[in-house]
């Protein structure tokens, strides 16, 4: 039996275990104060299956095990009632416990059984399961009081669950928060600024593709603004509400991409002091922009394929899968099909990623639109910089369109950040304007190029261009570059990335792509 202050109680344990993290614990110690027995169990139901979410009495690593419902006879016999079920001493169905009570590995004895399914509004949320070495202790408990511990138990778990979904939640919406304040601090402007031909083509293709939610491979040089592409294609899908998240793959030590990606649990590896939430978890939903993608290694590179095939995420340290809904877009400066074609990068997952590749054009191509940019650039930098006005000299404009710049989009806008410091100095009335004696740095950089640097071919092979491709003539003169570059620097990588203009981890990656041996000793 069941006395009435026992169930009083048990309410009451219910009651205060709620708000507590542990509250699933204390709902399975709740019911077992309330009724006398050896070992409990509380199991949620999830499809087909029946998974321990808290235990007492049976070894450990039952709470690792998924219960196939129809492989267990009694399992399948508590999920098909509404009742408390009692199980006859002696039963001959198998019991999904068997050899995991503590202290009964070799087998169970006779013993008493007992379970109870819980239901909220006619769905079945999980089951309890009570056993006891002494046979027939369950036979004379009331079937009234069962019932009340069946309700009060059920309501408790649901509450229990919902609590957990609302954290789940807040935790995903603060690390979201996060993610997007980092960026949004790295981020200004978000026009595609240019009338050119071939920015028309590109806001084309990015209105053909954004709605049709397939993955996008972002090719071109360094500096031509891939990253705004992306986030404009964002803009223009059907996640446009959801959030986008950017992965620099370029910047990730190699050691620790998966848990960039994927996440981590506390103590999964050393100095992994608390759970962190992979990029794909909170990219779910929206868009993943993964920027530098031919820089991810190789033997990162399956991971990511499967997930992006399989649409589901392990986090490193997590038995459990993460299915996720993202979208990706990724975007290179290299040439994937030269990189592919040299075993440098998978075939399979480049095909993945360029479902539909588009080329931003670079801006010595954009016919007409280096003023455009000019202006756009000029009106942000007078707000920055709290000026009334920001113009440009004619002769300014004439340089700004004669220069090749090999930089892109991103040299212009450092030019006329220089520029505009150096002109603020001037300001007369109220306006600034920028003159050709504020881009001087344009001057130097054709006409007085740094020691290391050397022409793109030597005079000893001028003769031999011909019978040379592209690819050999560029790396011969990446490698000579670099050469140089650490010569001047004495062997330092990063004084040398800072003479390239480079990130040392992308430097390092070059050059012993190159074949210049990473160690102190260059080769």
């Amino acid at each position: 039996m069941i006395a009435s202050d026992n169930l009083l109680r048990f309410a009451l344990d219910l009651a205060s275990s709620v708000t507590l993290e542990d509250r699933f614990e204390r709902l399975i110690r709740a019911v077992r104060a309330t009724i006398e027995s050896d070992a409990v169990v509380l199991l949620v139901h999830q499809g087909e299956h029946l998974q321990p979410l808290a235990q007492q009495g049976l070894v450990d690593d039952v709470m690792g095990r998924r219960f196939v419902i129809a492989e267990h006879p009694r399992f399948a016999a508590i999920c098909d009632s509404y009742q408390p079920v009692r199980f006859p001493t002696g039963s001959t169905l198998p019991d999904p416990y068997d050899g995991m009570v503590a202290g009964h590995d070799d087998g169970l004895p006779v013993h008493a059984c007992m379970g109870i399914p819980l239901y909220v509004q006619g769905k079945l949320l999980g089951v309890v399961t009570l056993d006891s070495m002494t046979p027939g202790v369950f036979d004379d408990i009331d079937s009234r009081a069962l019932d009340i511990v069946a309700t009060m138990a059920a309501m408790s778990l649901n509450t229990a669950m919902l609590l957990d979904r609302l954290e789940q939640k807040s935790k995903h919406a603060q690390n979201l928060l996060v993610e997007l304040n980092e960026e949004a601090l790295l981020k200004e402007g978000s026009d595609m600024v240019g009338n050119s031909q071939s920015m028309q083509t590109l806001r084309q293709n990015l209105e053909l593709v954004a709605p049709a939610d397939l993955a996008v491979l972002i090719e071109g040089e360094t500096g031509v603004g891939k990253e705004l592409v992306a986030r404009t294609l964002h803009r223009l899908s059907k996640r446009a509400q959801a959030p986008m998240v950017y992965v620099n793959c370029a910047a990730i030590p190699e050691s620790l991409i998966e848990s960039e990606l994927f996440g981590h649990v506390k103590g999964a590896f050393t100095g992994a002091d608390r759970d962190r939430t992979g990029k794909f978890t909170l990219a779910n939903g929206g868009t993943l922009f993964l920027d530098e993608i031919g820089e991810l290694p190789l033997e990162a590179q399956g991971s990511l394929l499967r997930a992006i095939q399989n649409q589901e995420i392990q986090a490193v340290g997590k038995d459990t899968v993460e299915y996720v809904d993202v979208r990706i877009v990724a975007a290179t400066n290299r040439n994937l099909k030269q990189e592919v074609a040299e075993k440098r990068f998978r075939a399979d997952l480049y095909h993945r990623l360029s479902v539909f590749p588009i080329t931003v054009p670079p801006l010595r191509e954009r016919q007409g639109d280096v003023l455009l940019l000019a202006g756009f650039f000029a009106e942000q930098l007078r707000r920055k910089f709290g000026l009334q006005q920001i113009t440009l000299s004619a002769t300014a404009r004439q340089q700004l369109q004669q220069y090749a710049w090999p930089g892109n989009v991103r040299e212009l806008e450092h030019v006329l950040s220089r520029a505009a410091l150096l002109a603020k100095q001037h300001t007369n009335q109220g306006i600034t304007c920028i003159d050709v004696t504020h881009l001087s740095d344009l001057d130097a950089f054709i006409a007085e190029p740094e020691p290391w640097e050397t022409p793109l071919i030597s005079e000893d092979e001028k003769d031999a261009v011909e019978t040379l491709d592209l690819k050999q003539v560029t790396e011969a003169y990446q490698r000579r570059l670099i050469q140089r570059a650490l010569d001047q620097s004495q062997l330092n990588w990063s004084q040398a990335a800072r003479l390239l203009s480079m990130d040392r981890a992308n430097l390092v990656r070059l050059a012993k792509r190159l074949g210049i041996e990473v160690t102190k000793q260059r080769s």
